[in-house]
């Protein structure tokens, strides 16, 4: 009896979404950081329109200012325990980073912390103060009705996460967890949940199919089943939201939403990652933008998407650990994509299919003998039509080795079916968004607009603060005994 009325609770949790969306995280670990101006030329174009940054860095918050983009923005883990501690630390910093920039940046969210539970226990029991002092300074500033104070959980918090229906919260953190709930469902705001169905998978042992954990279509008699429910589970997200509804419902919160502050997969790994390559990077993110914003919803609660961030918009090469921590981004530092997601059908995101809409242009600052050399190779053996380049014809303008690079370049690009090796000629050429067509001479695939150039050389961020935690594949988060329960678990689902 307790578990059907569980069940029902867990039912009535929420209504549809209107505000569905695809956000990015954007961490600042890198040694070649883009300018904010070109962190911001890069949203637009890719047209962008939530964001999630790891401070309140002054710079992005001027450049994201009258952009019309929604702004979630971090008190850092470090400054925790000051705001936790007073309520004049936390309107001071209100002050500073939200009213000083309001409404020109449309700041919509402030996350307290970074998994506070998991990463920095001990200032744990501060977590609600902070939460609260926040909440009040913008209070009194009239700003709690036009943005939501909460912080982003790990998803390691929930135990016994399959089957969905009889998950929980670690009961350690329940004194903490309540009286954060009742905050969340007292202000309107929502639970922040970071999700990764790589680690999950990577954890299993081979137990979890690599295709359920990438939201590729699974068989019927593939599918995990909750045995309370009946429901078929066809991906790992989706069964982590159903978790965290049931372990919310199981605290009697039943009317908190659920949105996902990180979720991604790593594009390389070291040679114990063999998953994390570019190709499964592609397909999680893919299916993951088309699955929240054609609100698929979960078998629980069907039609009600859950708004996401990407984890994440750049490569990170400076984030200690493994090869695989520097590789979650969807972008290089100068704009370039690391892959080219596909995306037809999933509305305005990342301009909607980006293999339509890319092209194989000479690198910014590339040694021209090297580059003459290989607009050789493209007009000889490549055998690209280079007769457009001629004098009189519509690609002789501009007469310049980049100019005729860039064409020649391009249409091997778009011969070869734009294969993502078939832009590199010995490391000279790069994939763009940017259209490079010019006066009569119009690239294939063209949709007769210029974008803006987004392989230019940054220039390095003034501020250094730490961004987004380390996912370690072993490390705080699982502890060995959790870990063995898990892998039990999917064992049972899956095997």
């Amino acid at each position: 009896m307790a578990l059907l009325l569980l069940l029902l609770l867990a039912i009535s949790v929420v209504s549809a979404d209107e505000d569905v969306f695809i956000g990015v995280n954007i961490g600042i670990d890198l040694s070649d950081m883009p300018h904010p101006t070109q962190v911001v030329a890069l949203l637009k174009a890719q047209q962008i329109r939530h964001v999630r940054l790891y401070n309140a860095d002054r710079g992005m918050l001027f450049a994201l200012a009258n952009t019309g983009i929604k702004v979630a923005i971090s008190v850092p883990n470090e400054q925790l325990l000051g705001i936790g501690q007073s309520n004049s630390t936390a309107a001071n910093w209100v002050s500073q980073n939200v009213v000083a920039h309001y409404p020109a940046t449309n700041i919509t969210t402030i996350c307290i912390g970074s998994e506070v539970l998991t990463t920095l226990p001990n200032a744990a029991p501060l977590l609600v103060n902070a939460l609260k002092f926040i909440h009040s300074a913008l209070v009194a500033s009239n700003l709690d009705r036009q943005i939501k104070v909460s912080t982003p959980l790990s998803s390691s918090i929930i135990l016994d996460s399959f089957p969905p229906s009889q998950a929980f919260f670690n009961r350690s953190w329940n004194p903490v967890l309540v009286p954060m709930l009742n905050f969340l469902q007292t202000t309107g705001s929502f639970l922040m949940l970071n999700i990764y169905p790589y680690y999950d998978y990577m954890q299993s042992n081979g137990v979890i199919p690599l295709d359920y954990a990438l939201f590729q279509p699974l068989p019927s008699n593939k599918e995990a089943v909750d045995a309370n429910t009946l429901l078929h589970y066809s991906n790992g997200f989706d069964a982590m939201i159903d978790a965290a509804y049931y372990a919310m419902a199981f605290l009697n919160f039943t009317n908190i939403p659920v949105i996902v502050t990180e979720s991604g997969w790593p594009s390389k790994g070291d040679s114990n990652e063999p998953d994390a390559t570019l190709d499964n990077a592609n397909t999680y993110n893919s299916n993951l933008i088309r699955h929240v914003l054609n609100k698929t919803g979960t078998p629980e609660h069907p039609g009600i998407a859950v708004g996401t961030y990407i984890y994440e918009l750049y490569n990170e090469d400076m984030k200690p650990g493994p090869v695989s921590e520097k590789n979650w981004g969807l972008f290089d530092p100068n704009g370039v994509p690391i892959y080219i997601l596909h995306l037809t059908g999933s509305g305005a995101m990342l301009a909607n299919d980006t293999t339509n809409q890319t092209y194989c242009t000479p690198r910014e600052g590339a040694d021209p003998k090297m580059l003459q050399a290989a607009l050789d190779w493209a007009c000889g053996p490549g055998k690209v039509d280079c007769s457009p380049m001629l004098q009189g014809q519509p690609c002789y303008e501009p007469d310049t080795v980049v100019g005729h690079a860039t064409y020649a370049f391009d249409t091997y690009y778009r011969k070869m079916g734009k294969a993502s090796g078939a832009c590199d000629f010995n490391g000279v050429a790069a994939i763009t968004t940017t259209d490079p067509s010019h006066g009569s001479c119009v690239f294939s695939g063209s949709g007769g607009k210029n974008g803006t150039f987004l392989n230019s050389t940054a220039p390095a961020m003034n501020s250094r603060v730490s961004s987004s935690p380390t996912h370690y594949l072993y490390g705080g988060a699982f502890t060995s005994a959790n870990l063995i329960i898990k892998v039990l678990l999917w064992s049972a689902v899956f095997l």
